[in-house]
């Protein structure tokens, strides 16, 4: 077996399997614009609600005291 046909055979893979939905959605791009975006939009929206969940987590821990800040990185950002 040489090493062409390995990344061949990962390219063939690539194509035939894994990127099938991505060409559908390029299919659709023409006639519809929403739909195509469909996939941007859910990982747009996954983003945000996890940036929110993330800041009200830390607003809490925060609020809790339990992070523990003794340590820093410099002598300037914090008294030791």
């Amino acid at each position: 077996m040489s090493w062409k046909g390995f990344f061949e055979g990962i390219q063939d893979f690539a194509e035939a399997i894994l990127f099938v939905p991505y060409e559908a959605l390029r299919a659709v791009e023409l006639d519809n614009w929403w739909m195509a975006n469909i996939v941007s939009w859910l990982f747009l929206a996954t983003a945000i609600i996890a940036f929110f969940y993330w800041m009200k987590t830390l607003a809490e821990v925060n609020a809790r005291g339990e992070e523990d800040r003794t340590q820093v990185s410099h002598s300037f950002l914090g008294e030791e």
